[in-house]
């Protein structure tokens, strides 16, 4: 896109410095228009759809900082030059923290202005070149490290594309080894604060007793053993992201203390008496249903509803069999490189049988089958034989079974029940799941069917 497509937006509160600014800009090829407040500006860059904004930082009803924050947090993630006052620089310093390209101070020098706003516009162009790139790639069953081209998994790569420009937080929900680390790395790389830390915490594998501290950091003398200050996990994303994995083993005295930070964003380090000023995008992710954890008392509601900005459920494995291929391929191609074997992919039989296993271990599960297959196989293709066995045994048309007209619905429900335990490899709970009812249903179930096989009914 040339120059003078580029649409710019000038939010400045003086009618004679916004006319100035105005006439100067469009005599350089652009497409101008002009907002007199910070309110105006918010509205006008809803309708007008600008590439670029050009904001003073003071202005009445809504400063600068706010517009530029409010736009960042609808997830317009419109490229924006500050200009500020001579005792601003630290508000346009934020500016550039909350996402701001630059930041220019009264009076503007002219030749400055347009070789910033020349190099913005083929910034903008590169940006826009990559999108495209991106879709390709979608297309093609990638998105950053995440890989498949089923229905189920388009429609995760269409939401990260959607959210990942703002600074929205994001909960990530669905079983062990769906990719929830993966989607939520790829949300930050695909994200205007790419270039900062993602820094991620496992909240389950981190003592309580330790926890606060992690996260938060803390002084010398804190504690015992706090021999010298240490930053937390906020401090050290910074301008970039948090991903807290596993947050409903957080204790809820800690979760009200998480809350506050993500709040306010800026914190206390343990022990210590000054605040830190922060700007830090949040995801979560738990391999259980949010909504349950609720009710169960493991997650409080307002922190629920603080993360819960946007949500996006990873799909089981067996509910996207049809990306078995293109991930078996992706695995090969990656750990072969690694280990320096030349494996070429996997035999006809063994496909099959890949595609017939129920993965109760998800995606994390089939890199790891890859894994040891290319330790035992000797190649070029993996066989059956290279598989652990209990996938060799597995055949999708023994696990099918025909109902018969005449069949009473207590047959085929066990029919049904036996036929899908055997399908997910003995795991009951995972059967309870694909079968949409309790765990403590299907052992009831299973119980009277031995009832009546001990007793020669069927």
């Amino acid at each position: 896109m040339a120059a003078n497509e580029k649409r710019i937006l000038v939010v400045e509160d003086d009618p004679t410095t916004r006319q100035a600014w105005c006439e100067l800009i469009s005599a350089w090829g652009f497409k101008v228009a002009a907002a007199r407040d910070g309110q105006e500006g918010l509205e006008m860059a809803q309708s007008y759809e600008p590439h670029i904004l050009l904001s003073d930082l003071r202005m009445p009803r809504k400063d600068g900082l706010t517009l530029l924050k409010e736009l960042r947090e609808s997830g317009r993630n419109i490229a924006t030059i500050i200009i500020s006052g001579e005792g601003d620089i630290p508000d346009a310093v934020q500016a550039i923290k909350y996402g701001a390209y630059d930041y220019l101070r009264k009076p503007i020098d002219p030749p400055h202005l347009r070789v910033l706003l020349n190099n913005l516009s083929e910034h903008l162009n590169i940006s826009a070149e990559n999108v495209r790139l991106r879709r390709r790639l979608m297309g093609a069953g990638e998105l950053g490290t995440i890989t498949g081209q089923s229905l189920a998994i388009k429609r995760v790569m269409a939401l990260i594309e959607q959210v990942a420009p703002s600074s929205a937080s994001v909960v990530l929900t669905g079983e062990s080894g769906t990719g929830k680390e993966l989607a939520a790395r790829t949300i930050h790389d695909l994200s205007p604060r790419r270039n900062a830390a993602y820094i991620a915490v496992n909240c389950a594998a981190i003592p309580e007793t330790l926890m606060e501290s992690e996260l938060f950091g803390h002084e010398r003398g804190a504690f015992t053993g706090a021999d010298r200050r240490r930053e937390g996990c906020f401090e050290l994303a910074n301008g970039g992201t948090l991903m807290l994995d596993e947050i409903t083993e957080m204790k809820v005295e800690l979760q009200a203390k998480l809350l506050r930070v993500i709040e306010e964003q800026k914190l206390r380090r343990v022990g210590g008496s000054s605040e830190v000023v922060l700007d830090v995008r949040v995801l979560a992710a738990s391999n259980r249903p949010l909504d349950r954890a609720m009710r169960e008392g493991k997650l409080r509601d307002d922190l629920f509803y603080r993360l819960n900005v946007f949500s996006i459920e990873m799909p089981p494995l067996r509910g996207r069999i049809d990306d078995v291929p293109l991930l078996t391929e992706h695995f090969i191609r990656d750990l072969s490189q690694q280990d320096r074997k030349r494996i070429t992919g996997v035999d006809h039989d063994c496909l099959q049988a890949l595609k017939s296993y129920a993965w109760p271990g998800n995606v994390r599960q089939l890199r790891n089958v890859i894994e040891r297959a290319l330790i035992v196989s000797r190649g070029p293709l993996i066989t059956v034989t290279d598989l652990p066995p209990e996938l060799r045994t597995v055949s999708r048309q023994d696990l099918n079974f025909q109902v018969r007209v005449g069949s009473s619905l207590d047959q085929v429900e066990r029919e049904l029940i036996y036929k899908t335990i055997e399908f997910v490899g003995g795991n009951k709970t995972r059967a309870a799941e694909m079968l949409g009812v309790s765990l403590k249903t299907l052992y009831n179930r299973l119980e009277r069917y031995e009832e009546k096989g001990s007793s020669g009914s069927t």
